[in-house]
């Protein structure tokens, strides 16, 4: 949209319906408003996508959104406030700047930012926000980032990038190599002008690949919000060393982090103790199994696994401010279609299966379960045999 067509009747139309269906909002109005109603539906439309997203934006009245692909695209506010915490200096760029979440949340601990994007309609839009956001703070780089790196006579303590993760037919891209723009193949170029580089990555990155392909880099973060990977950040620092690089799981929840750290050197000279089911079951949190933090998780707190590939823990006295979901073990299920009818009669509880011999959709439909309640059913292998388990939820 023109920034020129955001006109006070069209701001005041979308504050007075913002929590209307745009569909019919196209319908009721048609031919009835001197400014774009299309726009004005727009504008509704990605307030209302982006209202858990980023909540403090979607209601400030004085904002512009974007079409729906870029707001899709951008971090959430949780995650961009989570990472303005981890990095601070007197200026930044952020190479990829999009809708800007980033670029803006980052900035709260630096002087001045540069924001780069080739979208010349979305910078616009994001120029327009800044300058309602903080006026004067940022520049506005529109055009090729690169090429304005590698002529600028600037070093930055932070060079923020997240590349492009479409290929040309809109395939999903989860190699560094294979994104726009390529880290690795401008690896030196981004050191050269930078003290710091942040790149935020897929979830589905392979973080040990990646580092083989940028081997200084020092610290990585897996950050999983309410038990769901969003990000992978991988960071390097000018002048220190990647040898003891620490991994760092990280999972945003309504009361604050929740976080494992560990180096892989810790990893791989941890060894799993293996045992039966205990008063507790333990699943880590998402961001744990992506980190890959499997032995040095059961070793730290002093659990005993199921199994190799089970990624289930136990025990028998729960360890203080553990990062995963814990179960307490009610009863192990031995004969399914008889127990589970008297323990479920209208069939609500909630099925997980980890390495199990059905998938939990199967052991729904088998035993004609559906999730709900706060009770949970879960199948897994313990040693060389099969256990169902009916749970109670604790954190």
């Amino acid at each position: 949209m023109a920034i020129e067509n955001y006109t006070d009747a069209l701001k005041k139309f979308v504050q007075d319906h913002q929590s209307e269906d745009p569909a019919q909002l196209l319908f009721a109005y048609s031919g009835k408003t001197d400014f774009d109603l299309k726009a004005a539906v727009q504008q509704i439309q990605s307030r209302q996508k982006a209202k858990h997203k980023l909540p403090s934006w979607s209601t400030n009245q004085d904002l512009l959104f974007p079409v729906s692909l870029s707001l899709e695209q951008a971090s959430s506010e949780e995650t961009a406030r989570y990472k303005s915490a981890l990095v601070k200096g007197k200026t930044m760029i952020d190479l990829t700047g999009g809708f800007g979440v980033d670029t803006f949340f980052l900035s709260e601990n630096f002087q001045k930012a540069v924001y780069c994007e080739r979208n010349g309609e979305l910078a616009a839009i994001v120029k327009y926000n800044f300058d309602v956001l903080k006026p004067r703070k940022f520049e506005i780089v529109e055009g090729d980032s690169l090429a304005y790196f590698s002529k600028s006579g600037e070093v930055f303590d932070l060079t923020y990038v997240d590349p492009a993760r479409r290929g040309e037919h809109n395939q999903k891209l989860y190699k560094l190599a294979d994104c726009e723009p390529d880290i690795v193949g401008n690896w030196r170029l981004l050191q050269s002008k930078s003290i710091g580089i942040m790149i935020k990555a897929s979830p589905m990155l392979d973080i040990k690949q990646a580092l083989h392909e940028i081997p200084e880099i020092q610290k990585v973060w897996v950050i999983s919000v309410k038990n769901e990977v969003k990000e992978v950040l991988l960071h390097w620092e000018k002048g220190k060393e990647a040898a003891e690089r620490i991994i760092n799981a990280v999972d945003l929840q309504f009361d604050g982090p929740k976080g494992f750290s560990f180096t892989y050197e810790e990893e791989e000279s941890s060894e799993s103790i293996f045992g039966d089911v205990g008063k507790f079951l333990i699943e880590p949190y998402a961001s744990v199994l992506k980190a890959g933090a499997f032995r040095s998780f059961g070793k730290r707190f002093g659990l005993k696994k199921l199994h190799p590939n089970s990624h289930l823990y136990t025990c028998e006295d729960l360890p203080e401010k553990i990062p995963g979901r814990i179960f307490e073990v009610i009863q192990e299920i031995s004969n399914p279609k008889k127990e589970l009818k008297q323990l479920f009669p209208v069939g609500k509880v909630n099925v997980i299966t980890r390495n199990y011999a059905l998938s939990a959709d199967e052991l729904k439909k088998k035993y004609k379960l559906q999730d709900g309640g706060k009770e949970f059913l879960i199948g897994t292998r313990v040693g060389e045999k099969f256990g169902l388990f009916y749970c109670r939820t604790i954190f």
